[in-house]
């Protein structure tokens, strides 16, 4: 007959604690260290849950993973989440106060000649008056369009990128109001901007980009056949964002960021010389 250990009571043995947090009672431990880890100190890895220092030492090692055309690896389109909301706030704005929101900030050209230049921006984030009989279908149909296609260029071409690829094309229309047009307002420079690049990055990785020249010329058409758009800043937004795309996926691997750059600089120069050198259409005539 062998005799049994005697029973164990609760609170004979103590219960392990966070090593961060020794009040915290916890039973999970890092994978790496095996040290004790309550919830706030648990950062999920490849199996299990590493402690805060072991994430960070092995993180030292490791090089930021890059997309194909240079730009961080984007999860979470937080670029294009960020011009929805501004454009909504701006679009709210203008419901709140019409004629002071857009007298004031619309792209009009007399007034960047002036010395306005804030107008070269803010009024891509503007959109038709309320007195407008498509006022809604006009930011509706920017919202969407931005929806539908922003995720998928700002994690093709990362979110700084993507981000310089959206305001230049925004600039790029504005300044062809300036040069051609009066008053204008709307994302729409910026969207079209958008199918440009689209079709460009289409064409560099091999897809199909027939669909993508259906929906920009239908958009053309659309410019020309509805009255009340502004062609110009259409298809200025269209050209640049073309071109920027072109420089940003066609930039050669070895000099990829300095050519990248060195493109964004250059269109930014030229247009700056334009507003610069040349007075405006309104001006002229």
């Amino acid at each position: 007959m062998t005799s049994q250990p005697p029973p164990m009571h609760p609170g004979a043995e103590a219960a392990p604690t966070c090593y961060r947090h020794p009040e915290r009672e916890t039973y999970v431990r890092c994978q790496r260290c095996e040290r004790s880890i309550c919830p706030d100190c648990m950062r999920d890895a490849a199996v299990g849950h590493q402690c805060v220092e072991c994430v960070q030492q092995g993180n030292r090692g490791v090089r930021n993973a890059r997309g194909m055309f240079g730009g961080a690896v984007v999860t979470t389109p937080r670029v294009t989440w960020a011009l929805l909301i501004v454009n909504v706030l701006a679009y709210l704005a203008e419901i709140a106060d019409p004629e002071g929101v857009i007298g004031r900030f619309a792209t009009w050209s007399y007034g960047i000649y002036q010395g306005e230049w804030w107008r070269l921006i803010t009024g891509a984030f503007l959109h038709a008056p309320l007195t407008s009989s498509w006022s809604l279908s006009h930011i509706l149909f920017n919202m969407w369009a931005l929806y539908a296609i922003g995720p998928t260029l700002e994690r093709r071409l990362g979110s700084l990128r993507f981000a310089a690829l959206y305001l230049l094309s925004a600039l790029g229309g504005s300044v062809a109001v300036y040069l051609f047009g009066d008053v204008a307002v709307g994302a729409s420079g910026a969207i079209y901007g958008l199918f440009g690049a689209l079709f460009v990055v289409s064409r560099k990785l091999g897809f199909d980009a027939r669909g993508v020249l259906w929906l920009i010329g239908i958009n053309i058409v659309l410019t020309f056949v509805v009255s009340g758009i502004s062609w110009q800043g259409h298809l200025g937004g269209l050209v640049t964002g073309t071109v920027v795309a072109a420089a940003f996926v066609y930039a050669p691997r070895g000099s990829r960021n300095a050519v990248q750059l060195s493109a964004v600089v250059a269109l930014l120069t030229i247009m700056a010389v334009i507003l610069l050198t040349f007075p405006p259409h309104v001006v002229i005539a």
